[in-house]
């Protein structure tokens, strides 16, 4: 008699979606219940709280459809019923009509409210479009989609305290410099103007910097776990070491800090950096066309992130290609091609998981010592 092998039931996106809707419902209660700890003051100036009551309930509602619709389907029953027992709990503690009590002041706190909103929205926007017009097919579920999802909660959940050190040290150095006459001629722009600028002297700063991490030993250990990653997508961008991120924000921000450029002007480069770092990680195979040589676009990025020798020291700019071409280092193959291959060119000197990768710049063992993104090290 032939045995008969039940095949592996196939993953569901609608249980892991709920599982997914069902848990930031969860953590979006608890944030309506201890908005002071868990919630960031300069986020909270930033939505309404009739905006969350009313993103809360459609993400209670959806996590119970979803989940159990899977459920039904008989597909990750598990996963769907973390959702859905996730978004119950969240109703039985109060779910979009909780009541809070007026928020007090704390010196810390953490930012749950600005992983759930971003992570709510990064999603809506860029899983649909990467299924439409991807690279190549890759599942939302991608391997090691659970390590990059650390990665964008722990730089969204500690967005205060990481605020706090760069600011810190922004601060102390940009006392130690003074630019009056550089500073009023900057103020002296309208906004939008100094906005422009703002992004050229940023990207020339961090592009600066992000070539100091792949020519510098020490530094390159810290940046090969950002360069770890085998999968371009959205979310792979945000695999970022929380040291790095202190470096860079700071070396970038210091240069705005000292220059005086308006507060308004900063945060409109703030929320740039934001949706390009999302948007040149993407999986998305769209033709830009002449914006190609104008803005980095995915394209542009990905061949930074190629396994290829030839392009391990090129297109360090984030924003602009011009500042590429200004340090010499822009490089572009020929419209509509694409790396074949991601990642660092020794891959086992570059552990999986965020606890090992957070622990591996910091390690004795002579196998991360070396230039883990060169052949000839």
């Amino acid at each position: 008699m032939t045995a008969t092998i039940n095949p592996r039931p196939r993953r569901s996106w609608l249980a892991h979606l709920s599982a997914g809707l069902g848990l930031s419902a969860l953590l979006g209660v608890l944030c309506f219940h201890f908005p002071e700890l868990l919630t960031s003051r300069d986020f909270r100036a930033v939505y309404s709280e009739a905006f969350a009551r009313h993103l809360l309930l459609f993400g209670l509602v959806a996590a119970f459809l979803t989940g159990t619709f899977a459920i039904l389907r008989g597909r990750n029953r598990r996963v769907a019923m973390l959702g859905v027992g996730s978004a119950a709990l969240a109703v039985l503690l109060g779910g979009a009509t909780v009541h809070f009590d007026a928020i007090d002041s704390t010196p810390f706190s953490l930012g749950l409210d600005w992983f759930v909103i971003s992570l709510f929205f990064s999603a809506l926007v860029f899983i649909p479009i990467e299924r439409m017009l991807p690279v190549r097919p890759l599942s939302p579920l991608r391997a090691e989609w659970r390590t990059d999802l650390a990665y964008f909660f722990m730089g969204h959940v500690l967005v205060q305290f990481i605020l706090i050190a760069v600011t810190a040290s922004t601060s102390t150095v940009a006392a130690l410099a003074a630019f009056p006459s550089v500073k009023a001629a900057i103020q002296s722009l309208p906004v939008w103007a100094q906005f422009l600028l703002a992004v050229f002297v940023a990207d020339l700063a961090q592009a600066l910097l992000h070539r100091a991490y792949h020519n510098t030993p020490l530094l390159w250990r810290f940046h090969a776990v950002h360069h770890s990653t085998r999968r371009m997508d959205w979310l792979a961008g945000s695999r970022i070491h929380l040291l790095e991120i202190v470096l860079t924000r700071s070396v970038v921000l210091l240069p705005l800090v000292v220059l005086g450029f308006a507060p308004a002007a900063v945060n409109a480069y703030v929320i740039l950096v934001g949706l390009q770092a999302v948007l040149a990680h993407a999986n998305l195979r769209l033709d830009f066309g002449w914006l190609e040589q104008v803005l980095v676009t995915p394209r542009y990025h990905h061949w930074h992130h190629a396994r290829q020798a030839e392009y391990i020291d090129v297109n360090y700019a984030i924003h602009l290609p011009l500042v590429d071409r200004l340090m010499g280092t822009f490089k572009l193959p020929p419209r509509g091609e694409w790396p074949a291959e991601y990642g660092v060119m020794k891959l086992d000197t570059v552990p999986v998981g965020f606890l090992a990768q957070a622990r591996m710049p910091l390690s004795r063992r002579k196998t991360y010592d070396d230039y883990v993104g060169r052949d000839d090290a």
